[in-house]
């Protein structure tokens, strides 16, 4: 009875703070097309991958996301032919293996992005359905006489098929036709390829593409009753195959569009609304609102169930969204690595990569050095390199103590270690000027302060204060975590308050003070 007792704690000690990998972690997506090419065919591959382990291990990263490795007739991946396959110009099932047997050795995790909703139109099951209408398969897909009304965002997702005089549906393009989970054998066969790519290959988990489209009821086309059930029973079978494996899902929108996915579904979901607060607070200069959404997902969930970023394989690069200038780079990382929440980082993001739309050109090769094919490949890249490549790469920012790289990795690894950052509880502040970002993060007696002037121009005599019992009383030591000069002494009275505390004299234009304070 102790014994069951002793069991039933330790799980929910885990479901309050996630399992032990996720402690501080940081997780970094990686397009294997682009990430590294190790046969010169102008391809990124696992093998390639493989190479570049050590690269993501001294960043610090505790896992990574893989773009759809599974075969796809698409540059992207993101309409799967065959869900049991690598696709071959990545590699085989035998390099995935080797890929997860060599992060694990390196401490890293190793989720793949899992395409539900959707196959290609060219998989096996779907040209059954297609051609034949006897076809068991046909109960797969969703086929009409003539389109059912616009998709969820007005478009016409219901496309004409090539074969008979009829239509079949797809919310993204007509190479995507949707699965249709109203039919039990689509949901076992989800359920086979989690088992298959967990089981049989290792994966540590998955990202979710575009959830909230699972199931369609009726008119309801987006964000439907069926679609939370699924996920539901989806997520129960995946902790029974593999116990902890850890399952993140894209549900675009803002937090009230994120919260009818909790409790019970998909371990974390991507905040989106995060990302758009933290880039809107770098690119305008103000420090409003960008602490609103931590702070109620933070009274809500822990913090391994939720997951800011930057940036992803579908928007506008960062420091393309910024407007260029590191400065900005380097402020957006600070902020996102000292907030809570298990943040993920895109390839590339790291050295400041640019990029905008159409999609390619957002997931172009990864810059390794200033030389030809840019230490991606010694081929014809499959898309052509940024124009800035030759200046922006790791080979330059790896030796360079002040590159936005060096700092990355700084920042990543000061998250793991500090108790502060890797665990601790926000606590927003208030600063005098409009320009200045604010909080702590505490845990116990382990407290980070971080300011951010988010201005264009020096700050001087920045004053915080705060409510009752933000610390206990005593006079706090702030030791510069970044280098440089350290902060003022802080001393809190009785009532637990910072009272106008000035930590420096000035901060200079879109600098950042991580500050350890200590007695």
């Amino acid at each position: 009875m102790l014994l069951a007792c002793a069991s039933i704690t330790s799980l929910a000690a885990q479901r309050a703070t996630g399992p032990a990998w996720a402690r501080g972690a940081v997780c970094y997506e990686v397009f294997v097309r682009s990430f590294s090419d190790s046969d010169g065919d102008g391809i990124g591959d696992l093998n390639g991958l493989i190479e570049k382990l050590d690269y993501i291990a001294k960043l610090g990263a505790s896992c990574i996301w893989l773009m759809p490795v599974a075969k796809s007739p698409s540059y992207h991946g993101y309409d799967v032919s065959d869900y049991y396959r690598v696709e071959p110009a990545y590699g085989t099932n035998d390099d995935f293996k080797r890929l997860v047997a060599g992060a694990h050795r390196r401490r890293i995790k190793v989720l793949v992005d899992m395409v539900l909703n959707h196959s290609s139109s060219e998989h096996p099951y779907f040209q059954a359905a297609l051609h034949d209408t006897t076809s068991p398969y046909r109960a797969w897909y969703r086929f009409a006489p003539a389109p059912l009304g616009k998709g969820p965002h007005g478009g016409d997702d219901w496309h004409r098929s090539p074969v008979r005089d009829e239509y079949y549906y797809g919310v993204f393009w007509s190479g995507m036709p949707d699965l249709n989970y109203q039919t039990p054998a689509v949901r076992d066969e989800a359920k086979k390829i989690a088992t298959f790519w967990l089981r049989d290959l290792g994966a540590d988990g998955f990202r979710l593409d575009a959830v909230p489209y699972l199931v369609e009821e009726g008119t309801c086309l987006m964000g439907c009753p069926g679609t939370h059930a699924f996920l539901h029973e989806y997520a129960a079978h995946i902790d029974s195959v593999k116990p902890g494996a850890y399952t993140v899902g894209e549900a675009w929108g803002n937090i009230d569009e994120m919260m009818p996915y909790y409790p019970d579904q998909l371990t974390s979901y991507f905040g989106f609304e995060l990302a758009d607060s933290l880039l809107s607070a770098v690119r305008t200069g103000s420090a409003a609102g960008l602490l609103t959404g931590f702070v109620r997902l933070q009274d809500t969930l822990p913090a391994y169930r939720w997951s800011p970023f930057l940036s992803n394989h579908d928007q506008t690069r960062v420091l393309t969204a910024l407007g260029g200038g590191v400065t900005r780079a380097k402020q957006a990382a600070t902020l996102l690595l000292t907030l809570p929440g298990l943040p993920f980082i895109y390839y590339g993001e790291e050295i400041g990569m640019t990029g905008d739309k159409p999609d390619p050109r957002l997931r172009t090769p990864m810059q390794w050095s200033p030389r030809a094919g840019v230490g991606f490949t010694t081929g014809p890249a499959w898309e052509a390199q940024q124009p800035d490549s030759m200046v922006v790469n790791v080979a330059l920012e790896d030796t360079d103590p002040g590159s936005l790289l060096n700092l990355y990795r700084k920042l990543i690894h000061l998250r793991r270690q500090n108790d502060a950052l890797a665990t601790g509880t926000l606590v927003p502040l208030s600063a005098s000027s409009p320009r200045v970002a604010t909080y702590v993060r505490r845990a116990g007696d382990h407290v980070v302060l971080v300011v951010a002037n988010l201005g264009a121009a020096p700050a001087s005599g920045v004053s915080i204060s705060s409510g009752e019992g933000v610390l206990p009383p005593g006079r706090y030591a702030a030791r510069n975590l970044l280098g440089g000069p350290n902060g003022r002494t802080l001393q809190v009275h009785a009532d637990g308050r910072i009272r106008e505390y000035v930590p420096v004299a000035t901060i200079g234009p879109r600098e950042s003070l991580v500050l350890d304070l200590r007695e």
